[in-house]
């Protein structure tokens, strides 16, 4: 179960960036078809699947966060990813959108490029706050492990990119007078947002297919493992993956046979104990096993560990 204050604070940063994601998306629209620049116009696109992104965003924190009912057992975490993965799907979308208008600009030879000087305006304010919201979504994200608000500030920080590399085109134009410049840098915003599309594919779209923890965080649990290896035989089928916020991490502890259910059980919950601190939001299942008994280390390894187990 996700924190309460972790909550309110998920919640707080998903509807900031609704509201700021309202404000650019009207700034940018109002410039866009005043100057009639195709690239602010792909960047107040880019802040409308923003907005829709955000609003996604705002609704999955609050519902990932409720406790697990009787339909969904395992807590409602993978809410999360699926609205990453939506998240996804809408940039993709937008950047062939972009990149149609643009390559339609560039086979007509027809751009009309007007007001740069407050189109360039609009773009550095836009770098500004996107860089701004970013930060803070990924901070809470971080704090939080959501899933869902580092989706959302993965969004924005491609924006601060683009932004600044539709202003420096408009600045370019302004500087030579070649209007074509405009669907060129359009272009190139829309390979950055394919990108970025992709790397929300990766974060969100894969734990949906269970996919195991990473590597860093697989081998906190082996070091865990490793510090109570006086404690217990052998660990094995350590299986891991993650919802949402949570992961979930179950593995088959082997035990000496004359170990008493009791102290297996501490022994459990220590570990349970350890791994948590390492990584926040674990649920753990442990399978305590007893050991086959009649290999070689009946002799040598089982009445050591019996020995540490009934010291403690």
């Amino acid at each position: 179960m996700i924190k309460p204050e972790h909550d309110t604070l998920k919640r707080k940063a998903a509807l900031l960036s609704v509201l700021s994601n309202t404000t650019l998306v009207v700034g940018k629209l109002v410039v866009g078809l005043l100057s009639g620049s195709v690239s602010i116009l792909s960047e107040a696109i880019h802040s409308g699947v923003d907005l829709v992104a955000a609003g996604i965003a705002w609704y999955s924190v609050r519902e990932s966060s409720k406790p697990a009912d009787d339909q969904h057992r395992f807590g409602h975490g993978k809410i999360e990813n699926v609205a990453g993965t939506i998240e996804a799907l809408l940039i993709f979308g937008a950047a062939f959108y972009i990149i149609w208008e643009a390559a339609g600009k560039l086979r007509t030879g027809v751009v009309e490029v007007e007001h740069l000087g407050l189109g360039a305006a609009v773009m550095a304010v836009s770098a500004l706050v996107n860089y701004l919201i970013s930060r803070h979504l990924l901070n809470v994200a971080n704090t939080t492990d959501s899933v869902a608000l580092e989706a959302d500030a993965m969004h924005l920080r491609t924006d601060v990119y683009t932004s600044a590399g539709v202003m420096v085109g408009l600045v370019a134009i302004k500087a030579t007078g070649i209007a074509m410049i405009d669907p060129i840098i359009a272009i190139i915003v829309a390979t950055l947002i394919f990108k970025a599309a992709w790397d929300l594919t990766k974060t969100a779209f894969f734990h949906i297919l269970d996919v195991k923890l990473p590597e860093e965080e697989e081998a906190a649990i082996h070091e865990v493992m490793d510090g109570f290896a006086g404690r217990f035989i052998e660990y094995h089928k350590l299986r891991t993956r993650k919802s949402g916020h949570i992961r979930h991490i179950d593995m088959h502890l082997v035990v000496p046979r004359q170990m008493t259910v009791e102290a297996a059980h501490t022994l459990g919950d220590e570990i349970t104990v350890e791994i948590k601190q390492r990584l926040p939001y674990s649920h753990i299942l442990m399978h305590i096993e007893p050991c086959p008994g009649g290999c070689d280390l009946c002799a040598e390894e089982c009445p050591k560990v019996l020995e540490v187990a009934e010291r403690e």
